[in-house]
């Protein structure tokens, strides 16, 4: 039999095994009660996750806009902008950015939520992806008006936004570029605002960095702080900008050479002196390959360049002209169709105004005819207007400049679209001005008679004067304007006595011997028929 010892040992391990036991129990038990209470949690989380993850996705698509925004749905994102979790912060900033990227109601929706403070925060705060995500909230705002860049300005984005462009992730000084940039498009006064916060160096910086994306992004903002005044430009210019641009003319992405040639070119816009900065840095006539591209933006751009340098000076328009400038445009006309015609027309009308010999140039690469071309082709009225006040530059100069674009049979064209009603004012008062420059200086007879019967008095006074300068001296031209009808026609204008247009019509009746004027004056024939019923033979 055991001992008593025995029994007492015994019954201590078994009260041992029951502590044991009930200690597992109570483990299990708080174990499957904290796993109860973390799964709740977990749950919400992912309800959370699946919530930001689904608005983002709807709103990539238009026809969901009205539905989410009616649904409350800014309210509902906003505190998840302070989520502990950060991918949902940073999915619930995206959304956000996609909604406001929609229309302005919804990017006011961000501003009047009290959003805005929140994003700038995180910028200095928070990691690289949500950093991204804030600063495209801030572009999408900023991005359709002065007041609602101005709402961003105001809540102290600048400085983060010029800060972010000095971190280490690209895309993240991409994002910044990009909002610094929707900020500067719109005004002055916005564009001097991210100037005075510091960055230009900084984004002149971003050209330089190996990254595509960055490059096109840190361009485009450069062009937009520098198109609005010569200040801003010169702020651009002051840091080394078109030196590097000017190496980027010829990179192989289109997108990136678009951006480029834009920043230049709304640097040149301002001065003589910018102008002639960008003509310094070398980029031509290389940068005339670009007429050729693919892209139909980087033709644009490259031709909107050369506008904006030719505009300036006359030395400036001649250096074009040397550099084979003005052929490349010609036959970048006659490659185009629309809108991207425009500066090309510009450009052209630019380099004749300055002299004779310019536009002489103009018209011996062959740009009267296809400029002719471009006024028939061209439906759009402002197109057709410029190219109209090319033709008045073109042909103003000499009686051999005129007779160019008379040869080209322009003079009836430029006459139907300063008669036609259904043009617009503009076209109607660049027509007329340009067909007066041209008539003051052409003798081109054959290229002025049609007007004869189409042109109203005030057009016509121009035409008869002209016919009354050459036709004393050109006894071709005389014999030539029996025979067509011309003199017929003049007689039967009806001056006012001792107005020009009398002068001019008696000076070319002077020409011609007396009764050949009264054979050709209206009634003539019914007198010779009176003469004849009432003549009696011997």
């Amino acid at each position: 039999m055991p001992t008593f010892e025995q029994l007492v040992k015994e019954k201590e391990r078994e009260r041992e095994r029951e502590r044991d036991a009930l200690y597992s129990l109570w483990i299990l038990h708080v174990n499957m009660s904290q796993r109860q209470v973390l799964q709740v949690f977990e749950q919400y989380q992912k309800a959370r996750t699946q919530f930001v993850q689904t608005i983002a996705e709807f709103a990539t698509r238009p026809q969901n806009i009205e539905t989410l925004q009616n649904a409350g749905v800014m309210s509902l994102l906003r505190p998840l902008l302070l989520d502990v979790v950060p991918t949902i912060q940073q999915t619930a900033a995206l959304a956000l950015g996609r909604l406001a990227n929609y229309n302005d109601d919804l990017a006011e929706a961000v501003v009047k939520g009290d959003i805005l403070p929140q994003l700038v925060y995180s910028l200095a705060e928070q990691n690289r992806f949500y950093k991204k995500a804030a600063a495209f909230v801030l572009r999408a705002v900023a991005k359709h008006s002065p007041e609602l860049a101005q709402a961003v300005v105001d809540c102290g984005a600048l400085d983060a936004l010029v800060v972010s462009l000095e971190e280490f992730d690209p895309g993240v000084k991409e994002a910044a570029a990009w909002a610094l940039g929707y900020i500067a498009r719109h005004n002055a006064q916005l564009s001097q605002a991210v100037v005075d916060a510091g960055a230009v160096p900084l984004l002149v910086l971003c050209i330089q960095e190996p990254e595509i994306a960055l490059k096109r992004i840190a361009a485009s903002s450069l062009s937009d702080i520098a198109k609005h005044s010569l200040e801003l430009a010169q702020t651009v210019v002051d840091t080394g900008a078109i030196a590097h641009l000017a190496q980027m003319t010829l990179n192989p992405d289109a997108k990136l050479k678009r951006h480029v040639l834009s920043a230049l070119s709304q640097m040149a816009k301002h001065s003589v002196d910018l102008a002639e900065m960008v003509v310094e840095a070398e980029i031509f006539p290389a940068v005339l390959a670009c007429l050729k591209d693919p892209d139909e933006y980087v033709r644009k751009n490259v031709t909107t360049l050369m506008r904006e340098i030719t505009k300036h000076t006359p030395e400036l328009s001649q250096m074009i002209v040397n550099a084979g400038g003005v052929a490349a445009v010609i036959d970048y006309l006659g490659d185009s169709r629309g809108n991207v015609r425009l500066p090309g027309i510009m450009m052209l009308g630019y380099v004749a105004a300055h002299s004779e010999n310019l536009a002489m140039a103009v018209i011996v690469s062959k740009g009267v005819p296809q400029l002719a071309i471009c006024l028939v082709e061209e439906p759009e009225d402002h197109i057709k207007a410029a190219t109209a006040w090319a033709f008045g530059q073109i042909g103003r100069h000499t009686p051999e400049h005129a007779r160019a674009v008379a040869a080209a049979n322009v003079l009836p064209k430029l006459l139907g679209l300063y008669l036609d009603t259904q043009c617009s004012e503009d076209l109607q008062v660049k027509a007329k001005k340009a067909l007066k420059n041209i008539l003051q200086k052409c003798t081109h007879l054959p290229g002025l008679e049609p007007l004869l019967y189409e042109a109203p008095s005030n057009i016509l006074k121009h035409v008869i004067c002209q016919f009354s300068k050459v036709l004393p001296h050109d006894s071709k031209a005389r014999r030539l304007f029996v025979t067509s009808g011309g003199l017929k026609k003049v007689q039967e204008i009806k001056a006012e006595p001792g107005s020009a247009l009398q002068e001019y019509i008696n000076a070319i009746n002077n020409c011609y011997p007396e009764e050949i004027v009264r054979y050709y004056s209206p009634g003539y024939s019914e007198a010779l028929l009176e003469r004849v019923e009432n003549y009696q033979p011997a």
